[in-house]
């Protein structure tokens, strides 16, 4: 259930309630793909770092260890031991990206595994299968992602498979959670709105699944090389098409600045690998900027990455002993870095909230946006 609390312009701060707790919005979900974060950060870590949502990888737990196997260890949540809400994507996004060999057909689509080339068949109702075996809070539906740019008559096409697609996503799901058997019962479901970069296509489709009532909608296929300017474009027209009492989540974004343009625009929810990849290679976001910690000139540097952050390790450690284990390859320097970006980000959310609890959004935008753009 979504409760609007208030709203600055477009930017909406609310409060998401599911049946694993109540989601703070804006917020950003942290990316565990195969249910685990990149660079040793635990369940038990994620909850110090601030983070809300653990997102995970319908794809690669399919492909390891099995969505059988997890059902078998009591869903996602028992097994990785992390208690609040966790989404999963359909997957369909790795099937198109990842995948080679891949043959799509209106049953769905048959893909050879990035692991070991064995033939997978996956559909709206497996991927449904799937995410209803990991047993999360939240389960998205199974839509076609297409390359940007691409033909409008293939993009229009593909909108509508997707719609249909979404269709039998919903009718799969109300069977499966009355299914005494289910691991989540209450398990949620998002449909996805797609058309490339073409705003009619977006507005049309995002008017055509609306009407399916569905638990929360998503902004796919964009941050995918695509302009800034031209997402931000895409995010204004579809919105005001998006119902006012459901939380909307842009997908595989972003950038601080992307995030607060989205807000502004009236977005809500967010996940990216990002924070956690770059700090897997010394990049890191900081209160005056982006840093490189492998630049020479940290060597010395007994400071902390960021002397504004409250997080574990700018209150332990120095930019020259992360430098050094980075330099050596030792396995902390990447738990430590990749702490530091998630409390970041984690906390970026947080302080978007209380700007829009304190009516001050506009302004905080305008401070942040540049500066956490800025390579130092």
């Amino acid at each position: 259930m979504y409760k609007l609390l208030k709203t600055e312009g477009n930017a909406r701060r609310a409060e998401f309630v599911t049946n694993r707790g109540t989601v703070q919005t804006p917020a950003f979900m942290n990316v565990a793909t195969a249910a685990a974060i990149k660079g040793g950060v635990s369940a038990e870590d994620l909850k110090i770092l601030g983070c809300q949502v653990m997102l995970s990888n319908t794809y690669h737990l399919h492909i390891r260890p099995g969505d059988e196997t997890v059902k078998k260890c009591g869903g996602l949540h028992k097994f990785t031991t992390w208690d609040g809400p966790i989404l999963t994507d359909s997957g369909g996004f790795q099937v198109f990206s990842l995948a080679s060999l891949r043959q799509i057909k209106e049953e769905g689509v048959t893909f050879a595994s990035h692991v070991d080339g064995r033939r997978i068949f996956m559909g709206p109702e497996e991927s449904m299968q799937i995410q209803s075996n990991l047993g999360s809070t939240i389960a998205m539906a199974f839509d076609e992602c297409v390359e940007n740019p691409a033909e409008y008559s293939y993009a229009k096409a593909s909108c509508e498979r997707t719609t249909r697609w979404l269709e039998r996503c919903k009718a799969k799901m109300q069977e499966l959670n009355s299914l005494e058997t289910t691991v989540n019962p209450e398990q949620m479901l998002f449909g996805i709105n797609q058309g490339c970069t073409y705003a009619d296509l977006r507005v049309e489709h995002m008017k055509r699944i609306r009407e399916l009532d569905l638990d929360g909608y998503a902004i796919g296929g964009l941050a995918v090389g695509e302009p800034a300017e031209v997402m931000y474009d895409i995010i204004e027209n579809v919105t005001p098409h998006m119902p006012d009492n459901k939380i909307r989540y842009l997908m595989g974004v972003g950038t601080p600045a992307n995030i607060l343009n989205a807000v502004e625009r009236g977005v809500d929810l967010f996940d990216c690998v990002m924070p956690s990849r770059n700090a897997r290679h010394g990049h890191l976001f900081t209160s005056k900027g982006i840093i490189n910690i492998n630049n020479q000139k940290y060597e010395l540097d007994m400071s902390p990455i960021d002397e504004n952050c409250g997080c574990p390790v700018c209150q332990r450690y120095s930019k020259a002993y992360i430098r050094h284990l980075l330099k050596s390859g030792e396995m902390l320097s990447q738990r430590l870095l990749v702490m530091h970006n998630l409390w970041f980000y984690n906390h970026l959310m947080e302080d978007i909230r209380n700007a829009l609890d304190n009516g001050n959004f506009a302004q905080f935008k305008k401070e942040k946006e540049e500066i956490y753009s800025t390579r130092i």
